[in-house]
């Protein structure tokens, strides 16, 4: 018998070690530097990885982490970028962030420039240019 394996490896980067320091302790957490490490950027890749469009605003998926947890982001959302948010449980112990559709103008303002064009549907903008 004659057997094909195919083996690949991908590039680990020691940089990014801080970040899997900061993000993970035995589970996935919020670190409490939060609020600094959560620039414009990062809310873009956030959305563009975890957010869900809604006819009416946006859902960023948070189910893994705590109420605790979830309160904390929100509150980071409502105190750096003054978004208009509300926690939604989807199943039990189960949270994700609403934000309005009220914010949705002040959203894109602040990650637009930030998005790759494939998820600006995510802000209910398939077609508008950066």
């Amino acid at each position: 018998n004659i057997f094909y394996n195919l083996n690949f490896f991908t590039i680990s980067l020691p940089c990014l070690n801080e970040f899997y320091l900061l993000f993970y302790n035995e589970k996935k957490i919020i670190p409490l530097e939060i609020y600094h490490l959560l620039t414009p950027i990062a809310l873009a890749h956030w959305i563009m990885g975890d957010g869900q469009s809604r006819e009416q605003g946006l859902v960023l998926c948070t189910d893994s982490y705590t109420i605790q947890e979830v309160v904390c982001l929100i509150n980071v959302l409502i105190i750096r970028y003054s978004l208009i948010c509300s926690i939604r449980e989807v199943n039990k112990n189960q949270y994700r962030i609403y934000i309005s559709e009220k914010s949705m103008n002040n959203l894109r303002a602040i990650v637009l420039p930030y998005m790759v064009d494939m998820f600006l549907y995510k802000l209910n903008k398939k077609n508008q240019k950066k």
